[in-house]
Formats: structure tokens, sequence, C-alpha cells
């Protein structure tokens, strides 16, 4: 129950005083400035509509506006005094705005779900009444922290899925598969719950495989989704070692065979091969398994999960040594399987597996990594369907606000009523710290969006940045399938 207004850098807690006498106005905008991927120009614009109905509403409803006005003074002077000494900073500001009874800012923001250009801002906010100038910006903190990382993991989560669409057009005439063949696997990896849902949801933003079973909550939760009337993620059953290993190694023959006769006799099933000899597995059992599993109404999947997984999955090439390797790791798992149970060339000239097998690898699976494997599956003749990919936290949690270098800047301000346009442009920074300057205004061209700043308050209440958020009240909310339809649509 900790009070809304206790979660930001401690360092705004007394900015109010610092900003000019007579200040009346803060004017922000929150913009990835740049990129740590090379290949990427554009992100992905996601997790604002969780933030407005999570922190503005929820948490500052529950958490300060229906607390008595007494008790968050206390506590808020406590506090104070305990940390940066004797309470100069006063709270009759926290009580005024609890007199108030709401939140007087107004966002502005792109839909959520665009992809938008480095260096344009994504969303503006600003103060409604003038005594509460101050409160723009001190929630830069709480609104940083929790958009940065939904962002980032879902144009990442594109990347991916651009990769797979890609190779899929080439190789595969299974259509639907790239829906499925990104499976989200980071949630015990990342920072925090609250990470693992917002990473998560932002993975089922381009994919409908995830493991991380709360996200789906999540979207229905803040994103209007219904699981009763669409897919918002689903999985299939699946083993881990703990099971593989309770069955000893000794019995791990069994162990397989009755998953996927006893327990799972039809439909798919995910059984992690690698808890001994991934090799036995795929070279003897598999092989002895061959009828039951062809004959079974559904699909077995084998999991390795542990080393090289180009190697593991796609085999030696030529250029390689592999002294001392056997056949089948030369081989690698997916032509493994195809000598064993076999598939159809499809129209393309690619191999396709037989439908009751499948292989998923999860561990350290990058986007680089995922790359090599599909192009090495290409050039052996395999449709790049002929795998899924575990996305876990190797790929979510190894991430940063600098990723895209995320922040949130002031560029116009009030004072006595009068416009000041303001700016940073440090001479020791290599620009791209360089903000816009005054009254900002964001135009689409197609699937390009324009900055314009210096703009008139006139100016500045057109294009594309909507009204999402004023005075405590969301306006127009959208929905998942709203933000991945936007998504898909605008995929290269």
């Amino acid at each position: 129950m900790t009070n809304t207004l206790h979660l930001t850098d401690g360092y705004k807690l007394d900015h109010r005083r610092q900003y000019p006498k007579g200040t009346t106005l803060v004017y922000s905008n929150w913009t990835a400035r740049g990129s740590r991927m090379p290949q990427v120009d554009k992100v992905i614009f996601f997790g604002l509509q969780y933030f407005l109905k999570k922190y503005l509403q929820e948490d500052f409803e529950n958490n300060f506006f229906s607390q008595p006005k007494s008790k968050i003074a206390k506590e808020y002077t406590r506090r104070i005094n305990a940390y940066l000494g004797d309470n100069t900073i006063g709270s009759k500001h926290l009580e005024a705005l609890h007199d108030l009874g709401y939140l007087p800012l107004k966002i502005k923001a792109l839909p959520e779900g665009s992809r938008v250009n480095l260096r344009v801002p994504m969303l503006t906010i600003q103060n409604t009444d003038e005594r509460f100038f101050w409160l723009t910006n001190y929630i830069e903190t709480m609104l940083s922290a929790s958009l940065w990382l939904p962002c980032t993991s879902a144009t990442i989560a594109d990347q991916y899925r651009t990769l797979f669409d890609c190779f899929s057009k080439k190789t595969s005439t299974i259509d639907w598969f790239t829906d499925f063949q990104g499976h989200d696997f980071s949630m015990r990896g990342m920072g925090s719950l609250e990470s693992s849902m917002l990473s998560g949801a932002a993975h089922m933003t381009s994919f409908l495989g995830t493991d991380t079973f709360p996200a789906i909550d999540f979207l229905e939760q803040y994103y209007n989704a219904n699981a009763n009337q669409e897919t918002i993620g689903i999985s299939v059953p699946a083993t881990e070692h703990s099971v593989m290993c309770m069955g000893t190694k000794k019995g791990e023959k069994e162990t397989f065979r009755r998953i996927f006769t006893d327990l799972y006799p039809t439909g798919i099933v995910s059984i992690v091969s690698d808890t001994w000899n991934l090799w036995e597995v795929v070279g003897t059992y598999l092989s002895e398994f061959k009828d039951e599993i062809i004959s079974r109404e559904g699909k077995v999947v084998i999991r390795p999960d542990s080393g090289n997984p180009v190697k593991i999955l796609t085999g030696y090439t030529g250029e390689e040594d592999s002294e001392g390797i056997s056949e089948l790791e030369k081989k690698g798992v997916v032509e493994c399987l195809w000598d064993i149970f076999g598939g159809t060339v499809n129209k393309k000239g690619y191999k396709e597996l037989d439908e009751h097998i499948g292989v998923i690898y999860g561990d350290a699976i990058t986007l680089k990594r995922a790359k090599k494997i599909l192009k090495r599956l290409q050039k052996k003749g395999f449709a790049s369907t002929n795998v899924v990919f575990g996305i876990g936290s190797y790929t979510y949690q190894y991430n940063t606000r600098d990723t895209f270098a995320f922040a949130i800047k002031s560029t116009y301000g009030e004072i006595n009523g009068e416009g000041v346009e303001i700016f940073k442009n440090p001479k020791t920074d290599d620009g791209q710290k360089k903000s816009a300057k005054g009254l900002l205004k964001v135009d689409q061209r197609g699937t390009t969006f324009v900055l314009y700043d210096q703009v008139s308050k006139e100016e500045e209440g057109q294009g594309a940045l909507k009204t999402v958020f004023c005075d405590g009240k969301i306006i127009n909310e959208l929905s998942l399938s709203d933000i991945r339809n936007r998504i898909s649509s605008l995929r290269k």
C-alpha cells in the first residue's frame, strides 16, 4: 500500500520549488532516441494502457485518493524527514492534490502497436491545472520504469516474427506456423513477476505461443482481451527435467512411452530429451517408437535443452571440425528426425517433417542464432517451420532502458502564463541526447512518423498524437486485437 507519490526518484521530491517562480505548465515527451540493434530504426509502442489503468487509476485511487489526507501527509513527512532531513519541502502540494480528487494530467499518444521512428515522440504529457505543474515530470520515473520494457520486448518479438515470416515464405507451405514459432520461455528469468507479465504480454503482440501464463490474465485485465472469444496465448503439455529424472535413467525410455501413450494419447506433447543423452533418445528411442508415434493423433515434440543450439539442430557443415563426433551429431536433430520419420517435400522444394514429430529448442536463443539456424536448415533443404524456438530471458532479460535510449524530456513550459521553449543539447554528448524544442506535433506519412517541433498551440492540437488520458479518465481504450492487427499490417 505504498503511497503512489512515493514511486519516484528521490531527486524529484523538491523540483516543485526549483522551477522558476510563477511556473504554471510543464510539457514533456517520451521518445526512443537511438538503437543498440543496428537493424532496428523503428520501435513498437506498447504498454501505456497498462500504465494508465494500473498506476494512474488503480494505484492512485487505492493508495492515495481513497486514503485519509492526514495519513498521506503524515507518512510523506515522516519519509522525507528520514530521507532528506527536516521536511522543508512541505506536504501542502500533496494535500491540495488529494483535495482535487483526480490527476490533473493530459497524455496524448500514438496508437499502441505503432512502429515509431527513432527520435519521434510516442507520447506527450502535461498538467491541466497550473497548481500542479510539478506533477508532469514527477511521474516520469514510474512512467519510464513501466514503459521501456514492454516497448523493447514488443519490438524484439516483432523482429523474431519478421525473421520467421521471411524464411517461411521462402521455404515453407505451413502459413499459420509462424504464429507459434516463437514461444515465450522467459518468465522465470525476468527481473520480477511484473516484468515477466509486461514482457510476456509484449511477446504476445506478435505470437500466440507462451509459457508466461499470467500474461494472459494481464491482457484480459488491461487490454480488453477475452480468452472465450479469441486466442490470447496457448501452450501444450510439456515435461521438465525433474519429471524425466524421477523416472530414473534406466526407466527413461518407458517414461517417454508413458507420456505420449498413457497420459497424452492425442494432441501435442513436448518432452525434454537431453536429461542424459539426447543422441540416444533420437537414435534409439525414437526409432523404436516410430510406429506408435506415427499412428498417434497428434505430434510428439522433442526438446533439446543444452549445448550449442545451432549444431544440435542443424549438425555440422563440411567446413567445421567434426572429428570424434557421432554421425547423429553431424546430421543434427532435424535431419535425424527426417531419416526416422520422413515427411514431404513441399512445392517450394523443401523438406517438411511428418506432422507427427517436431522439435523445439529454448536454451540461449537469440535473433542471431535463430537466423543462423534457419539459414543452415534452408541450405540443407529443410523448411524453416520444422523447428519452434523457445524465446527466453536470454533474449528478453538482456536489455535495458538504453537498448532503445528511451527518455522523457521537457520541451515547453509556461511561467506566469508566458510560453517558454526549452531544450537540452549537451556539448559533451554525441548528439543522441539533443532534445526537441517547444510544443510538438507528430504527423503520420504512410508507415512513417515525422516530428515537428516549435509548433503553435493550434498545431500541437493536431496530428497523430491523440488524447488518451485527461483528468483521471482514460479515453479511447484499445484491445489486444487492435494492437496485433496494427503490428501485423505494418510488418515488412
